[in-house]
C-alpha cells in the first residue's frame, strides 16, 4: 500500500449481520488500492473476516454500541482517540449512533471530509423518545457533514424534509448486490410454496405480521422460513405456537448461506413496519425470487407492484395474505415475477457502477477539500 494513499476510515456501530453491515461490506474492496482504508465496529460478526479478507484493517470498538447510553461520551473519546491516531483524510459513518458519534469525533479530530450514509432515518424508526433525540442529533450534524449519501429517493426527500440534509449536500446511491454472482432460483411449483424471509428479529422488521398472514392461508400450502436472530426471538417463537405454525415455520437463526437459502426458495418477503433500501430485497430479486414486501422507505423503487412483486401497506395481515394466497395458486406468475426481478436487480442495483459512485464521491470530495487549503 502506497503511504501517499489517502487514508479514509468507516465507522459503522455493529459488525453484526445486517444491511448497512452488507454495505460496508460490498464497499470495502472498490477501496482498497485506491484508499489506506480502515473500518471500525463493535463487537463480533462476520464484518470484521470481510473486512480483512478485503485487504484492510479492522479496529474493534469498545466503548460504541446500539442503545443511547452516559457510554456515548466514552464511545465520543474512543473515536476522537482513534482518528487522532490514525489520522484520515476521510471518515464515512453508517448506521444512527456511529453516525452522530462518529461525526462529532471527527470534527474534534479535524478530520476534513465527513460522509454519512442513511440507510433508513432513524427519526423514521425509533420510539417517540428516541426518535426525538436522533431527529434533534442528525439536525445538529447537518453543518458538520460534507456529505450524506441515502439509499434512496424517498429518504433524500425525507431527510430533507426533516432538515436532517440539504439537497445540494445530499446524493442518492441505490444499495446494490452481487447480481452476477448470485445463486438463482429454481422453483419446483409446489405445493407447498416455499416462502422466505431474511432479517434482524427485532424493529423495525415486522414478522409478527408476516406469521399472522401464513395463519390465514390454506395449510400446507406454504412452508415458510426466517433467516436471522435477535431479542425478538422469544415473541416470534411464542407467536408461531399460539397460531399452531409449529410444522409450518422454520426459525433458522443466523447462516452463513444466505444466497443459497434464498435460492430454495419461491418467494422472499418483507413485511418490516420501516426501511430505507433494503440489501435483502435486492438479494431476493438477484436470486430471481418474487418479492412481496411492505410499502415503506424506498421499497417501491426496487419493488414495481404487478412487475417484480407485490407491495401492500405495512402491518395490514390481510392484504399479506392475499398476496400470498394468490402466488401460492400460480407457479407461473411467481416464476414470470422472478425473472422479472433479476432482470431489474441486473439492469439498475448491480455493484460495478455502486462501487464507482462511491469512489468518485470519495475522490471529489478529497480533491475539494484539498482545492481550498
Amino acid at each position: 500500500m502506497s503511504q501517499r494513499a489517502p487514508r479514509v476510515l468507516i465507522l459503522i456501530t455493529l459488525a453484526e449481520t445486517g444491511g448497512a453491515q452488507s454495505y460496508v461490506r460490498d464497499l470495502v474492496p472498490a477501496l482498497v488500492g485506491r484508499f489506506d482504508v480502515i473500518v471500525a465496529a463493535h463487537g463480533p460478526g462476520p464484518l470484521h473476516d470481510a473486512v480483512t479478507a478485503a485487504g484492510a484493517r479492522f479496529v474493534l470498538l469498545t466503548h460504541v454500541r446500539r442503545a443511547i447510553s452516559p457510554r456515548d461520551v466514552l464511545g465520543l473519546l474512543e473515536l476522537v482517540r482513534l482518528m487522532r491516531r490514525e489520522r484520515p483524510v476521510l471518515v464515512h459513518t453508517n448506521s444512527s449512533k456511529a453516525g452522530v458519534v462518529g461525526r462529532v469525533a471527527a470534527v474534534f479530530a479535524r478530520v476534513p471530509v465527513r460522509i454519512f450514509t442513511a440507510h433508513g432515518w432513524a427519526f423514521a424508526a425509533a420510539s417517540t423518545t428516541s426518535s426525538s433525540l436522533y431527529l434533534w442529533a442528525d439536525r445538529l450534524m447537518r453543518p458538520l457533514t460534507s456529505a450524506v449519501i441515502c439509499v434512496s429517493e424517498s429518504e433524500r426527500s425525507a431527510g430533507i424534509a426533516a432538515r436532517t440534509c440539504t439537497a445540494d449536500r445530499t446524493v442518492v446511491i441505490h444499495n446494490a448486490v452481487d447480481v452476477d454472482g448470485a445463486s438463482v432460483a429454481t422453483p419446483d411449483g409446489g405445493p407447498p410454496m416455499r416462502v422466505i424471509s431474511v432479517g434482524r428479529i427485532a424493529p423495525p422488521k415486522d414478522f409478527l405480521t408476516l406469521l399472522r398472514a401464513v395463519a390465514k392461508l390454506k395449510r400446507g400450502s406454504v412452508e415458510l422460513t426466517l433467516l436471522g436472530d435477535g431479542p425478538d426471538r422469544p415473541a416470534v417463537e411464542d407467536e408461531i405456537t399460539s397460531l399452531g405454525l409449529a410444522e409450518s415455520v422454520t426459525l433458522a437463526g443466523e447462516v452463513p448461506d444466505v444466497p443459497s437459502r434464498l435460492a430454495g426458495a419461491d418467494v422472499f418477503v418483507l413485511s418490516s413496519s420501516s426501511e430505507g433500501f433494503p440489501i435483502s430485497v435486492l438479494e431476493a430479486m438477484a436470486a430471481g425470487l418474487p418479492v412481496v414486501a411492505s410499502d415503506v422507505g424506498g421499497v417501491s423503487e426496487a419493488v414495481e407492484d404487478g412487475v417484480t412483486g407485490h407491495l401492500f401497506a405495512a402491518g395490514d395481515v390481510d392484504a399479506l395474505a392475499a398476496k400470498l394466497a394468490a402466488l401460492a395458486a400460480d407457479s407461473a406468475r411467481r416464476r414470470r415475477l422472478g425473472e422479472s426481478a433479476r432482470s431489474r436487480a441486473a439492469a439498475d442495483f448491480s455493484l460495478p457502477q455502486w462501487r464507482d459512485r462511491h469512489v468518485r464521491l470519495y475522490d471529489d470530495l478529497i480533491a475539494g477539500r484539498r482545492g481550498r487549503n
